[in-house]
């Protein structure tokens, strides 16, 4: 499928991309899924309470079985007992059961996403930035003329190189490369902005 393809010029081009990726069957119930997992496993899991076997201390039986007239205790763990357990508290990240994603699944939802976004034209495919951009104003006046102000770009290894320095302070705006970005990634953002090259190495993946 043929889309348009830019320079940082503004100068239009087109270039043929597998419709795979940019003309999918747009599954929200399948990207909802995924960003419902993908949003859960971001949460910290950091809350921790002492369970009885965790409290230090003397594990005698704190007085006879019978014969006191109380009820029958053991030791000053219990949970009811101040000082002691917490009986069904939080225990910490390491209980936690991650939530696990199919690599189907993450396929399919990258590419509903994808192309909802082509449709909705908030799809840009950029020639790579064969030169350094060292001033971040420069490259503010580059998303503002595409009005990518709010977008993540996936860019090639030699493009991320040359721009990295300049858009790192640049808020709303994130950098990252085709190994290191999620559906949940995708959706934050209006805009999502591609390298030519990069667009190809997502392609060879479909």
């Amino acid at each position: 499928m043929k889309i348009d393809k830019l320079n940082i010029d503004g100068k239009k081009d087109t270039i043929d991309i597998s419709e795979k990726i940019v003309a999918a069957r747009v599954n929200e119930k399948l990207v909802s899924h995924v960003l419902y997992k993908t949003n859960a496993n971001y949460k910290g899991r950091k809350a921790k309470t002492k369970q009885k076997n965790e409290i230090t201390g003397s594990t005698s039986k704190i007085y006879a079985q019978k014969g006191t007239g109380n009820a029958r205790h053991a030791s000053k763990k219990a949970p009811i007992f101040v000082g002691g357990g917490v009986a069904h508290g939080p225990k910490g990240e390491l209980s936690y059961k991650k939530r696990k994603l199919n690599k189907s699944e993450k396929k399919l939802s990258i590419a509903s996403i994808i192309t909802k976004k082509n449709k909705l034209k908030d799809l840009i495919i950029l020639d790579d930035f064969q030169n350094v951009i060292s001033k971040t104003k420069e490259m503010n006046n580059i998303l503002i003329k595409f009005k990518a102000k709010n977008s993540i770009i996936i860019a090639d290894k030699k493009s991320k190189d040359n721009i990295f320095k300049s858009i790192r302070n640049i808020p709303n705006v994130k950098i990252t490369d085709v190994n290191h970005f999620s559906a949940y990634d995708l959706a934050k953002f209006k805009k999502i902005v591609f390298t030519e090259t990069s667009i190809k190495e997502l392609e060879k993946r479909y």
